[in-house]
Parts: structure tokens; C-alpha cells; sequence
């Protein structure tokens, strides 16, 4: 039977994992913050962050393992992490402006 993970590096593949989750969150928080409270310094602490989720993702990829289309997989997710604070503020802003639009004219 093949392993999937060495019993060794379990404990890395976990801690990677879970870094991957923890650092998006506050990818995410931080990016929204930045544009919104318009500082730019919580922007470059977002870009930090990151890069710091970049390398968490290679480390998962290489200590699971992660070969072939799986590879793929987790660079569309990586990508899918840089994107998605954008269009959720994107979004979040449009709808705000149509609200608050409505209640001008009403």
C-alpha cells in the first residue's frame, strides 16, 4: 500500500494546511480593510500575507505528494484566493451603492 503522506510528515502536511485556511482569511481581511479604509500600508501587509499563502500551498503540494492535475488544482486555488477579495468587495460595493441610491431618492 502506497502512503499518501510519510507518518513524518504529517504533522507538516496538517500545519500547512491549516496555514493555507488561516492565511486566505486574513489575506481577505486584510486586502477589504486596506481598499476601504484607503491605506495602503495594509495593502502591502496583504501582498506579505500572500506570499506567505504561496509558499504554505507549494509546501502542502510537496509534502502531499500532489502530482499532475493535482498541481493544477492548487494553482487554480492559489489563484482563486488572489481574485476572490476583489470581486466580493467588487460586489460588495455595487451593492451598497444601489442601496444607499434608493434611500437618497426616497
Amino acid at each position: 500500500m502506497i502512503e499518501p503522506v510519510a507518518l513524518s510528515n504529517f504533522f507538516l502536511s496538517f500545519f500547512s494546511g491549516a496555514m493555507i485556511i488561516l492565511l486566505a482569511a486574513l489575506y481577505a481581511v486584510l486586502y477589504a480593510w486596506g481598499k476601504i479604509t484607503d491605506k495602503s500600508v495594509l495593502s502591502y501587509w496583504a501582498m506579505f500575507i500572500y506570499v506567505l499563502l504561496l509558499g504554505c500551498v507549494m509546501v502542502f503540494v510537496n509534502v502531499m505528494n500532489l502530482k499532475g492535475y493535482w498541481q493544477i488544482i492548487a494553482l487554480l486555488m492559489a489563484i482563486g484566493y488572489w481574485w476572490m477579495p476583489r470581486f466580493i468587495l467588487q460586489l460588495c460595493v455595487a451593492t451598497h451603492i444601489d442601496e444607499n441610491d434608493s434611500q437618497a431618492s426616497s
